[in-house]
């Protein structure tokens, strides 16, 4: 005997065709292979108790509080807990339930719809990248005097063009070119100081390269401007705060990376870093901002969402993002994370952001492990063997 670990439905389907089950009872038991666990903040304590008693019913269970039973408090928490078959049969019990039950159905078919999922195509405006087979490795160029870890190296046009050069030999996927540093407490810059950052860049990469350029930036001034230059993804830190932003990616169809950022670089890290629910706001957060960007026109095939690693965060907080990286999977969207030489790294490794070689190397184990899509790092041919190798353990035997 021994245990099987299910981690993809396309291993349990595998083990079922290797033991030769009919293939109508492998639709059938597919998805009870796996579980999942949904929770759902501040419900009606009636609905509460109708989710636990259909629960129940199909042989999961709902977890609620203690006096939500006789309704002596007005609202309580669910953590729904099944199977997904269980789940998709909740659904189907749910739907045409009163009491808003039906909205419940239609937000857990949506869940289960999208964490069942994984594989995804990118929507650029020149291209369409497939994610998730391959961990994209997006290199960072960063044309500015004052970032925390190689500020000043790549200011001057040339140089950085050569490095960017560099990381493509080096097996980047993405050159992520940025021209205003969002180092803890840094200041913004003027568009029109920014554009003459990265302009030459993008212009000399973009004759030069094959690879997708991207713009970190999140001024519309400056985007538009990028993507005339040869960009074709926005790698937004502040999701769409610049209200002409949407303009600018709806008429050029570039894609764009929405970050989750409390605050803003100056600040983000000196204010209160208290999170009541950590996980629960950065998804709020960027489901409302990858709703608005539909609502606006943009493809959800042109969206990527990132929850900001050390963008208003402790570094509790941090290990938490990458730990539970997986949960964020319930939107639907691919994801996206730069964990590069972060101070939080080095409250563990030590060392200086040129140090922390290692412990980068971690988090992107980590990251990728938890369904991560595209790793954003400094280091592109040390990174680019790591995500390779996780690579190579995280879909063996997954066609």
């Amino acid at each position: 005997m021994k245990v099987v670990k299910i981690e993809h439905f396309n291993e349990a389907v595998d083990l079922f065709n290797k033991m030769g089950v009919d293939p109508y009872g492998i639709q059938a038991m597919v998805s009870k292979t796996m579980a999942v666990n949904i929770f759902i903040p501040k419900v009606l304590c009636k609905v509460a108790n109708i989710l636990k008693q259909e629960m129940i019913s199909l042989g999961g269970d709902a977890a609620v509080a203690r006096d939500s039973v006789s309704c002596s408090v007005e609202t309580t928490d669910v953590l729904l807990m099944g199977t997904y078959k269980q789940h998709e049969r909740l659904v189907e019990k749910l739907a045409k339930q009163p009491f808003g039950l039906s909205a419940v159905s239609s937000n857990v078919k949506q869940i289960i719809d999208n964490m069942q999922g994984g594989n995804y195509e990118l929507k650029t405006s020149r291209r369409i990248l497939p994610l998730g087979k391959k961990t994209i490795v997006m290199g960072i160029l960063n044309v500015t005097p004052d970032s925390f870890s190689d500020g000043n190296l790549h200011f001057e046009h040339q140089v950085a063009i050569d490095h960017g050069l560099r990381m493509v030999d080096e097996g980047a996927d993405i050159i992520d070119v940025g021209g205003e540093s969002t180092r803890p407490g840094s200041k913004a810059i003027t568009s029109r100081q920014e554009i003459a950052r990265v302009l030459p860049v993008i212009e000399g990469l973009a004759a030069k390269i094959k690879i997708p350029i991207s713009i970190d930036t999140s001024k519309a001034e400056v985007a538009s401007a990028a993507i005339k230059a040869g960009a074709e993804i926005v790698n937004d830190v502040s999701a769409l705060r610049d209200k002409k932003m949407l303009s600018v990616l709806k008429e050029t169809q570039a894609a764009i990376i929405l970050m989750h950022m409390r605050g803003i670089p100056e600040n983000m890290q000196s204010g209160d870093l208290h999170y009541d629910d950590l996980m629960l706001d950065i998804s709020n957060f960027l489901r409302e901002r990858c709703q608005k960007a539909i609502s606006a026109g943009l493809s959800r095939n042109s969206i990527v969402v990132d929850p900001g690693i050390g963008f208003g965060k402790s570094y509790d907080d941090n290990c938490r993002i990458i730990r539970k990286l997986d949960e964020l999977k319930a939107l639907g969207f691919p994801i996206l994370l730069g964990t590069s030489r972060k101070t939080f790294i080095g409250n563990v490794t030590g060392g200086d952001p040129q140090n922390r070689l290692e412990g980068t190397a971690a988090t992107v184990v980590a990251s990728i492990l938890n369904g991560c899509h595209i790793v954003r790092v400094h280091d592109v041919a040390f990174m680019r063997k790591v995500a390779d190798m996780t690579d190579a353990i995280l879909h063996f035997g997954c066609p």
